[in-house]
């Protein structure tokens, strides 16, 4: 099976660009083989504000791709995973944890493109722990015996970078917290938290303008300023647009330099998708080879071995 090399040179890259700033991408050889664009999603928010902030993005694809952009629903990231695998779809949104495992069931078919810069010019952003700002947690250590939650098994911020960063510690949270809950997105194990299901939870922030929780405070789901960080990990990755490798070289190339052209091209629809943030920039594998580490690293010690 043809294998996809990746990344395209810069030169390459800025040409493409240049062009597809200036003329639509055509599909007229790809599009006979894939006559419609189906994306995948990782679920991190309610599926409502979900597809009102993807819709701009899928318009913005089908208007420069050519072909119809359809969307395809999962009740949870592995849904999106098996999808890929399945060859159901052909463009997928994952965050760090959730590509690894989509690069490890695939058996490295899976070939991130693009991914978000934020306003500063940074690649990334962390996962942390945070509890109610009125509660008497100061770090984890105060959490022992305590509720946690977490968002899904293949959320990076909200399961698989703590579980692994925290077992590092001396914290292995299967035996130190007295619960521990997947809440099944990372908003759900916000809301659990300010209504006191739980004392503590796992979620991603990149800075004080753009977090899980500021972006729950934009659309009134919680109050603000309600909550405080007691926890941070180290700079993960951020999330990546993955295709599989088996789709056609061109249809590759045409995707990747929309998703870089579409800051410039279409910057309501960037914005709208990924609020403060920058542009996209190119990726590869070795940009989230740390994740696929560790996460091997949290199966391995699921299967006890």
């Amino acid at each position: 099976m043809k294998m996809w090399k990746k990344m395209l040179p810069i030169g390459i890259i800025v040409c493409c660009l240049l062009a597809a700033y200036a003329t639509p991408v055509l599909a007229e050889e790809w599009s006979k083989e894939y006559p419609e664009l189906v994306i995948g999603v990782i679920t991190e928010e309610n599926a409502e504000d979900r597809a009102k902030r993807w819709q701009p993005f899928m318009n913005y694809l089908e208007r420069e791709l050519d072909v119809p952009v359809k969307w395809r629903e999962a009740t949870d990231y592995a849904g999106v995973i098996e999808a890929l695998k399945a060859k159901k779809v052909q463009l997928a949104w994952f965050g760090p944890a959730s590509f690894a495992r989509a690069w490890i069931v695939t058996d490295g078919q899976a070939v991130p493109l693009a991914a978000e810069i934020d306003k500063d010019g940074g690649f990334g952003y962390f996962g942390v722990i945070i509890v109610k700002k009125d509660s008497p947690f100061q770090s984890v250590k105060d959490l022992k015996g305590k509720r946690f939650g977490f968002a899904d098994p293949n959320s990076t911020s909200g399961y698989q970078a703590p579980k692994f960063f925290l077992s590092e510690e001396g914290y292995e949270p299967d035996q130190f917290f007295g619960t521990t809950t997947f809440s099944g997105s990372h908003e759900n194990s916000v809301k659990m938290l300010y209504d006191g299901q739980f004392d503590a939870v796992a979620t991603w922030w990149t800075n004080e303008q753009k977090s899980n929780m500021s972006r729950m405070e934009a659309k009134g789901m919680i109050p603000p300023a309600g909550y405080r960080i007691i926890w941070k990990s180290p700079r993960l990755p951020s999330d990546p647009f993955t295709v599989p490798s088996w789709l056609p070289e061109e249809m590759i190339e045409d995707i990747q330099t929309t998703l870089l052209a579409m800051p410039f091209k279409d910057p309501e629809a960037f914005k709208a998708l990924m609020g403060g943030s920058q542009r996209f920039a190119s990726v590869t594998l070795e940009d989230y080879q740390p994740v696929i580490r560790f996460v091997k690293a949290n199966l391995k010690q699921r299967k006890g071995g």
